[in-house]
């Protein structure tokens, strides 16, 4: 008999190709509209629609959301992580480098998530982890050695996208070791929300300028709406989604080819020119994401027995 978890359920194979072409065309969207907005109002205001939205998702639904009893604590850390400083760090962080460059890392969260879940999870470091976590180094490497070897350039926006890898994987891993029972929509709407709160707080008292998005310039605002209404309401739904209905290991898969569309999408919007060191790094980080997610050929074996 064929395990159900060796599959790729058919409802979220248009979520899936939707999700990478999206989130993948956003990087550029998201640098455009950082040159004339700032970071965390722009933040804000992505958060503040993509939580009321799920909610209201979840009303329609008929989904519980109440909070259950104890799991506020947990809760909070989780959103911190996965969406509070994932959020901050990559709004301050895609200014500073190319768009394509800034997808190449932020996407390669699956590699910390294995030395995390070793920590957290106790997992069992194996060969390929190992081997998928040498290659993923050594991108790393790249692409921080060509920034620090740029004259007049700092390595701080790699830093801060390399910092909201990190921060995703510690999410990922903390909610597998610590889980809260809710319903995935509920669950994205309540991270969402409580990621809100300190990112307007820190938006209101640190940043200077207008709040309004009606100020912006034609294009900037185009990608400003669809940063709010289809990234932060229809990605983190989907991305969600994928991750409650299929195995880890195939929606980590997803992300894969996001950092591709990063780079080619940064092309055609920003007229972004990849040089050799971005694509060496891109081969690097998804080889090694697939070598540490694709299982091996005695597991698949052993998944269809």
């Amino acid at each position: 008999m064929t395990s159900r978890h060796a599959r790729l359920p058919q409802s979220i194979l248009w979520p899936l190709a939707l999700l990478t072409l999206f989130w993948g065309f956003n990087w550029p969207v998201v640098k455009t509209v950082l040159t004339v907005m700032s970071p965390l109002h722009f933040r804000s205001w992505g958060l503040a629609v993509g939580a009321a939205s799920l909610f209201a998702i979840a009303r329609l639904g008929g989904l519980p959301i109440r909070v259950p009893r104890g799991a506020w604590g947990r809760l909070t850390l989780i959103s911190m992580f996965n969406v509070g400083v994932w959020n901050v760090l990559t709004a301050y962080g895609i200014p500073l480098m190319a768009s394509g460059r800034a997808a190449i890392l932020a996407y390669t969260f699956p590699v910390f998530g294995v030395l995390f879940s070793v920590w957290l999870l106790k997992e069992r470091l194996t060969l390929r982890r190992a081997a998928g976590l040498v290659l993923g180094i050594a991108g790393l490497a790249l692409l921080l050695g060509s920034e620090l070897a740029a004259v007049g350039r700092s390595p701080l926006g790699a830093l801060l996208l390399l910092g909201s890898a990190v921060s995703w994987a510690l999410g990922t891993v903390v909610m597998k070791r610590w889980p809260v029972e809710l319903p995935t929509t509920s669950f994205a709407a309540w991270q969402t929300s409580l990621a809100f709160v300190p990112v307007f707080l820190c938006a209101a008292l640190f940043e200077r300028g207008g709040f309004s998005p009606l100020l912006l310039p034609l294009w900037p605002f185009l990608g400003f709406l669809f940063n709010v209404f289809v990234v932060s309401v229809f990605c983190y739904w989907a991305w969600f989604k994928i991750a409650a209905v299929a195995p880890v290991t195939i929606s980590s898969l997803s992300t894969l080819m996001i950092p591709v569309v990063g780079v080619f999408s940064g092309m055609l919007v920003l007229a972004e020119r990849p040089q050799w060191t971005d694509y060496a790094a891109l081969l690097l980080v998804v080889s090694a994401l697939a070598i540490v997610l694709i299982p091996s050929r005695s597991a698949a074996r052993a998944a269809d027995s």
